[in-house]
């Protein structure tokens, strides 16, 4: 079975985009949403953010 990447409706805070990633990456959600807040303190890491929640789909 292939994996792929997808949004999680389980770990879901803002958008699943952190749960999806750490579901895939097999970490736990909270480090990469600590990741993602360090990340947000740019400009450019909440437009990546947000882009990666348009583009990523729904987890089946």
């Amino acid at each position: 079975m292939e994996k792929r990447l997808y949004k999680s409706r389980k770990n879901r805070v803002i958008c699943g985009v952190c749960g999806g990633l750490g579901e895939y990456l097999n970490v736990d959600p909270t480090i990469i949403r600590l990741l993602a807040v360090l990340l947000g303190c740019t400009s450019t890491g909440i437009i990546i953010y947000f882009l990666a929640a348009i583009i990523m789909p729904e987890e089946l």
